[in-house]
């Protein structure tokens, strides 16, 4: 690791604070934390990491221009990775290897937030006319909706009265939003939403199954909730492993029933720690192996949560196929999934049920809600969680309305404090040898992200880019990038080039070490 290794990081910090919450504040692992680890370029703060590393790029590509996140997104993944590479290392301790200390950045936590967008190999994406939610009502509401169905986002805007050629045109925008990053409407069904009160609007909704969610405030909730199991405890199938430095969670098996980001994701993350996943897909494979661009004849941004796991195609919805999960759970470590509310218990897969098979079973469950909006919760995906959470409120400059950021903030997050629950279970089975289960949320997530805007201006527009800079800056004559760049490190003011093409940074050797390796360094 190079430049700052810091326990007292503000990232560090945040780590201390999970493990706190997580009854593992105690731990003799030492969390070290710099800004740019392995990435070689004068990375001193939340604002030149952004730039760097390709967030303000993702975040302003539906308004045409690389902008800040205002809050220190960056700083708080990191502060989930750092807590989940300690309890790797208290789990590898457990089993005799003599970890003290656990080093990573946030530098490497920005590229893995980004990871989905960088392995598509976009370049610099200029959104085409339209305009990205939300959507304001008539009444002043700002408010996002969701739908993952076209014939439900179809039922509704007809309700609502908007013309047939422009819902045609908004649906696949607002169906690829998650992926590109950009979501440019059609105006018109702006104009038609804010022609309405926001009670019509969501009356239009029920009727049409679409989730409407204003932007609101809610109050931070709990990040993890556990559950000891019942029937009795069991031995880590782990026993015996010799897991090492370079891979803490080796001879752990994970059964993964997952899809979009937050659950693949979480499983990644344990991969990448030297567990051995196994994916259950549906008869055919996941859909999402097939969304463009293509490489090797897979997904892309499929490949970057997926890439090394095994997978195995059973029928969840057949009684043949539930029981073959649990075949394959019994010789599990960790279940983990992030199905609807109430798929579990119908499917008899809910965490009582595994752990009938799997005594010692750490049942890691991911969703949207959790328990916070009761029996019949909004659709729980990334944006409208953005709204309700309270984050759409602070990722936008002060002065600026509220909206949340088409990058999949919540979705990154939300994987990462679900691996994180995995990591404290197995720990404590380690420990006790009995399981239990883990409940996390993507509104839970957003509870890592401290609230307080950050100072963070726009970068500097260039002759040939922009320039991020980590100081209030005067408005300059036009020079190029590096011409800027040079005349503010000749003044000590630090600096760097904001990505503007994710492709160039994947080919930029200053980012090679950090793009080729685990986010962890364990000593």
């Amino acid at each position: 690791m190079t430049a700052t290794l810091s326990a007292a990081h503000p990232a560090a910090r945040l780590a201390g604070d999970h493990l706190t919450a997580l009854g593992a504040g105690d731990s003799a692992v030492e969390p070290v934390v710099g800004w740019a680890g392995p990435v070689d370029l004068p990375l001193t703060g939340e604002l030149l990491v952004q730039a760097a590393c390709g967030i303000m790029h993702v975040h302003g590509r539906a308004r045409g221009a690389p902008e800040p996140l205002a809050v220190d997104y960056a700083t708080a993944v990191a502060g989930v990775l750092t807590a989940a590479g300690v309890l790797a290392a208290e789990f590898a301790r457990a089993r005799g290897v003599p970890v003290s200390a656990v080093g990573t950045s946030v530098a490497q936590a920005a590229l893995l937030s980004v990871g989905q967008y960088l392995a598509c190999g976009h370049g610099d994406i200029s959104p085409a006319v339209g305009v990205p939610p939300p959507f304001v009502s008539g009444d002043g509401v700002r408010f996002e909706i969701e739908t993952l169905r076209a014939e439900d986002w179809h039922r509704f805007w007809r309700t609502m009265g908007a013309a047939e050629p422009a819902l045609r045109q908004g649906w696949p925008p607002f169906l690829h939003r998650f992926a590109t990053a950009t979501c440019p409407l059609p105006t018109v069904l702006h104009d038609v939403l804010s022609a309405r009160s926001f009670t019509e609007i969501q009356r239009a909704g029920t009727a049409s199954e679409v989730s409407v969610v204003p932007i609101g405030d809610a109050q931070p909730v709990p990040v993890w909730t556990f559950t000891p199991l019942p029937g009795g405890s069991g031995p880590s199938r782990a026993s015996g492993t010799d897991p090492g430095l370079d891979a803490p969670l080796r001879g752990v098996r994970v059964v993964e029933s997952a899809r979009r980001v937050q659950g693949p994701l979480a499983g990644h993350v344990l991969r990448l720690l030297g567990a051995d996943v196994l994916r259950i897909e549906p008869p055919g494979g996941d859909p999402a192996r097939g969304v463009p661009p293509l490489t090797a004849g897979v997904s892309a941004r499929f490949a970057a949560l997926n890439a090394g796991k095994d997978a195995v195609e059973l029928d969840l919805t057949h009684p043949a196929g539930r029981v073959a999960a649990k075949e394959l759970v019994a010789a599990a470590d960790v279940f983990l999934h992030n199905w609807a509310p109430g798929k579990a218990a119908a499917w008899g897969l809910d965490a009582p049920d595994l752990a009938a098979v799997r005594p010692g079973l750490v049942y890691a469950a991911a969703s949207g809600w959790g328990p916070h909006l009761g029996e019949r919760p909004p659709l729980g995906t990334d944006y409208v969680v953005q709204a309700h959470s309270g984050l759409a409120a602070v990722l936008r400059p002060p002065g600026e309305p509220p909206a949340p950021s088409l990058m999949t903030i919540t979705d990154v997050l939300g994987g990462l404090v679900c691996a994180v629950g995995a990591l404290a279970g197995l720990v404590r089975r380690e420990r006790t040898g009995a399981g239990c289960r883990a409940d996390t949320s993507l509104l839970s997530a957003a509870s890592t992200v401290p609230r307080t805007r950050g100072r963070y201006r726009r970068p500097v527009r260039t002759a040939d880019g922009y320039v991020a800079v980590s100081a209030l800056h005067d408005d300059t004559p036009q020079w190029t990038t590096e011409e800027l760049l040079t005349r503010l490190r000749a003044t000590g003011v630090p600096a760097v080039a904001v990505t503007t093409d994710l492709g160039d940074l994947v080919a930029d050797p200053r980012f090679t070490a950090a793009l080729n390796r685990p986010p962890w360094e364990f000593r």
